[in-house]
């Protein structure tokens, strides 16, 4: 049988991918007494003279919400609600399986931004974290704005965070094995969707300062007519010396070029343009910019792409789920750069220097380190940065993780 069939007839099978099993025994009174009426009562009353409590006597304390309005999903676009909830329901999967996070997916029937982020924000006394999916953009930036500033736990819009963190351990290492510095290195990225821009800027914020973005019309600059407020914003602080022209002109003398864009993009000749080590990251979902095997036949010295089917997979399933584990377990109120940076080393330093090569600069998404990897990093830099709600020790949330995550077991 062929993808198709066997997805569809799993999906059918199962109806869906979730279900909800109870953590406790409900087999007698005394059972019952202690699980609703009228014991229930008694933490009632507890959460009610302190609402954290809820984060211990309560799901919500291990619960995150996965949420979309179906406008943009994987390359299928604007397919609604209902169309969406298979990937969402997949990514809540994915959360339990590589974080032990429980994730419930929420599709919403409308496209009103201001209704999103009202109905999400109600959602708050349920959750611990909210996990943005498959919004399209520009409005996905102004609802998770609203909601970061509306809301006390963390919001996080994985195809923008979850695809930078992964983007830029990819690079990390990649330029650690060609022996180039991140800070000099010319990179490119094609590609100024909700995407783009956030690898663009989370390199940029890690320490790079030649980076210059390319979308369908060319390389964006200071002065620029025509942007949202994010790529204006992005303008400031890439693309220092203003450079116009296409991708084939940016692509002369680069380090790295990172594609969040389409199919076919990337061409021999754009890739030839490039400098020696030339690193090519593409990331279109699911066919990329240049399949890994073309790109090193262009003369790609590393190459990756969000593809299983090749080596150097990048994908933010080796990001979300140690992400909001590491976030959820100190009670972050929010989830910050400095978490989003120490996330992409924590991926990048699981494979020491002498192991890295051509092939292997990016760890397996199976790799059963990652998760509580990240995890950890996320968890001490929230702490570090005031973030967080209590005190535990990075190295027991790693320990725990650990423990919980069930890859393939």
């Amino acid at each position: 049988m062929s993808i198709r069939e066997d997805a569809i007839e799993l999906h059918k099978k199962h109806q869906g991918k979730l279900a909800v099993t109870s953590k406790v025994p409900l087999a007698s009174k005394r059972d019952l007494s202690l699980a609703y009426t009228p014991g229930v009562a008694e933490p009632c009353k507890e959460i009610k003279m302190n609402k954290d409590l809820s984060f211990e006597y309560t799901c919500r304390g291990n619960m995150v919400a996965v949420v979309s309005d179906g406008t943009r999903v994987l390359g299928l676009g604007d397919i609604g609600p209902e169309a969406a909830m298979p990937v969402m329901e997949g990514k809540s999967v994915l959360f339990k399986v590589f974080g032990d996070v429980d994730a419930v997916p929420i599709c919403l029937d409308t496209k009103d931004p201001d209704k999103i982020i009202e109905t999400v924000r109600l959602l708050q006394p349920t959750f611990a974290g909210i996990n943005l999916e498959d919004l399209s953009s520009p409005k996905c930036y102004d609802i998770e704005d609203a909601l970061k500033a509306q809301m006390d736990i963390p919001v996080f819009h994985d195809d923008q965070h979850g695809t930078a963190i992964a983007a830029l351990s990819a690079v990390i290492n990649a330029l650690r094995l060609v022996k180039k510095d991140l800070t000099n290195a010319k990179i490119i990225v094609n590609g100024a969707g909700a995407a783009g821009t956030a690898i663009a800027r989370l390199i940029v914020n890690a320490g790079a300062k030649n980076v210059i973005v390319v979308d369908i019309n060319g390389a964006l600059y200071e002065g620029l007519t025509g942007l949202n407020r994010i790529q204006e914003q992005l303008t400031k602080v890439t693309n220092p010396q203003k450079q116009q022209g296409n991708l084939c002109d940016m692509a002369q003398g680069a380090d790295v070029i990172i594609g969040v864009s389409a199919p076919g993009a990337f061409t021999k000749e754009i890739i030839g343009n490039m400098n020696s080590d030339a690193i090519v990251i593409a990331m279109a979902n699911p066919e990329p910019e240049i399949s890994y095997a073309e790109a090193k036949a262009a003369g790609a010295k590393v190459a990756g792409t969000g593809r299983s089917d090749a080596p150097n997979q990048v994908n933010n399933v080796m990001v979300f789920p140690g992400v909001f584990r590491g976030a959820i377990d100190v009670r972050a109120r929010q989830i910050n750069e400095e978490m989003k940076i120490a996330a992409a080393y924590a991926i990048a330093d699981l494979i020491p220097q002498n192991e890295l090569r051509e092939d292997y600069v990016v760890p397996d998404a199976f790799d059963s380190r990652v998760s509580p990897a990240v995890a950890a990093a996320v968890a001490r830099v929230a702490m570090q940065t005031g973030v967080a709600r209590v005190q535990v020790d990075p190295e027991q949330i790693r320990e725990k993780t650990a423990a919980r995550i069930n890859l393939g077991r």
